[in-house]
């Protein structure tokens, strides 16, 4: 994945929880808003942080990224239901921040997030292998049979 796909679910999530934060605020009130706000700032929290963490993991370590993700994505999970039981615990869940629209926002940002991420990823021209050629020109040099080609 590359930055891109990350700028771009990063971006598609922030503006499906915008149209949520106003959906929330008209149909359900502050509460409902303030939920929504939480949900989303913990999403793109946590998936920020494990992108850029695999990013790292695949860059130093190619042949671990498929381990290192899973297990990423496990600590992703549980560090959530961490987050949801010190929101429950702290007291805020009932009355400035509605855990229905929280948990509700969980569910609808991770699926935009993945939908997104996963669109990005197969619009990615990733070569499927390096040539001689390309191994001894630098990096982003362009060819000179294919001046478009980078």
């Amino acid at each position: 994945m590359t930055v891109a796909g990350l700028r771009s679910a990063l971006l598609v999530t922030l503006g499906a929880g915008a149209v949520g934060v106003v959906v929330a605020l008209l149909t359900a009130g502050g509460a409902a808003a303030a939920g929504v706000l939480v949900g989303v700032g913990l999403l793109v929290g946590f998936y920020v942080l494990g992108l850029v963490t695999m990013q790292v993991a695949a860059a130093v370590a190619p042949a671990t990224s498929l381990l290192l993700a899973l297990l990423t994505y496990t600590l992703q999970v549980v560090l959530l239901g961490l987050a949801f039981v010190a929101l429950r615990g702290s007291g805020l869940l009932e009355g400035q921040v509605d855990a229905r629209w929280l948990s509700g926002t969980v569910v609808v940002g991770t699926l935009v997030w993945t939908a997104t991420l996963v669109r990005a990823a197969t619009r990615e021209r990733i070569p499927l292998y390096h040539t001689p050629a390309d191994l001894a020109k630098p990096s982003g040099a362009a060819s000179p049979e294919r001046p478009d080609a980078g």
